[in-house]
């Protein structure tokens, strides 16, 4: 059937700037790391995406080596985007990614150099089906190339009009401020950074987030449920189909009781709040104003729903901030530390 976009979609959402740009994101964004891959239906990827935008998510995030396999996460889209999306692209902000390994050989191996990331940028709209993207990030920093070049890719595929925005992704917050001043003497200022970050996982705090608010970028975080331990799928083992069963970015071994009490703990407080672990744990990664939106993944518009309720209750009192700190610790999952690290 023709998709016609629901009229209403704009009336309940929530946009919030990105840093001091002029550009407005969604609060809750969608991501298709995962279940957007050939090994899900299309037609529940279509569903997904209808419902996202139905409901104000104007904000897509792939990368190239989504899937799986590699790359059929944006060509899953394109197919999609062809069918349903194209007549609404003006009301999309679509971002890709570039920076792990994608294809076979020496130029396809990832990291930043200029080489790759304009290749696998061409590659990426020819797989999506568009022009230009919104925001191409560089996926992670690279010790083996120079910043200066990283950083003049992503001038160039702006200039070139491949991409509006330039983005970084699990960048350091020393490497982070490197990378605003090299893109601000190339007249291209960085727009945004996406780092992991959630209850379980609370790194940029230490410096990043600063850095963010000095410099004037935006924050999308992604993995804000900590690959689904922040949801009530675990509280009581490990489910068949799950990440963790099929240790698929959730090793099972992170699973243990002490994390697990934490993780009971906050959903009683969820509870207390009338939310979902999952939508309290959204709200929280929220109540930093230097946060523009977190990333959901979705494996059914029911999943999708329940994360877009988070939207519904933001606020957080003094107490209940406290009390979340006594259980919002390090879970050892942040699968990204080695590139900020460097």
């Amino acid at each position: 059937m023709t998709y016609l976009a629901d009229p209403t979609r704009y009336d309940d959402a929530a946009f919030r700037r990105t840093g001091r740009s002029g550009l407005l994101l969604p609060a809750v964004s969608l991501g298709l790391w995962h279940n957007f891959g050939d090994d899900k239906p299309l037609e529940t990827q279509r569903a997904i995406l209808r419902r996202a935008f139905d409901r104000g998510v104007t904000h897509i995030d792939l990368a190239n080596n989504y899937g799986p396999p590699y790359g059929s996460a944006e060509s899953n889209f394109g197919t999609i985007y062809a069918q349903d999306l194209r007549p609404y692209r003006d009301e999309l902000i679509l971002s890709t990614k570039a920076g792990y390994d994608m294809w076979p050989g020496p130029y396809g191996q990832g990291g930043g150099s200029r080489k790759y990331l304009l290749a696998s940028l061409d590659q990426s709209l020819a797989r999506m089906g568009v022009d230009y993207v919104d925001i191409f990030y560089s996926h992670r920093f690279d010790p083996d190339t120079p910043l200066e070049e990283t950083m003049g890719a992503l001038d160039t595929a702006v200039r070139s009009g491949r991409a509006l925005y330039a983005g970084i992704s699990s960048y350091s917050g020393e490497r982070t401020r490197e990378a605003v001043a090299i893109l601000r003497d190339l007249g291209t200022p960085l727009l945004i950074h996406q780092p992991s970050y959630s209850m379980l996982n609370r790194w940029i705090e230490e410096d990043l987030l600063d850095v963010l608010g000095e410099e004037g970028v935006g924050c999308i975080a992604f993995s804000p449920l900590a690959q689904g331990m922040l949801t009530d799928k675990y509280l009581d083992g490990i489910p068949a189909g799950s990440r963790a069963a099929q240790d698929k970015s959730l090793s099972p071994d992170l699973l243990t009781e002490q994390a697990l009490r934490h993780v009971r703990a906050l959903n009683d407080m969820a509870a207390a709040r009338g939310q979902s672990l999952a939508q309290m744990a959204l709200a929280w990664a929220l109540r930093d104003e230097r946060v523009t939106s977190v990333l959901i993944g979705a494996s059914s518009v029911e999943q999708l729903d329940d994360s877009l309720g988070a939207l519904d209750r933001l606020s957080f009192d003094d107490d209940e901030l406290t009390r979340i700190d006594e259980h919002a610790v390090d879970g050892g999952i942040n699968l990204w530390a080695a590139s900020a690290e460097r």
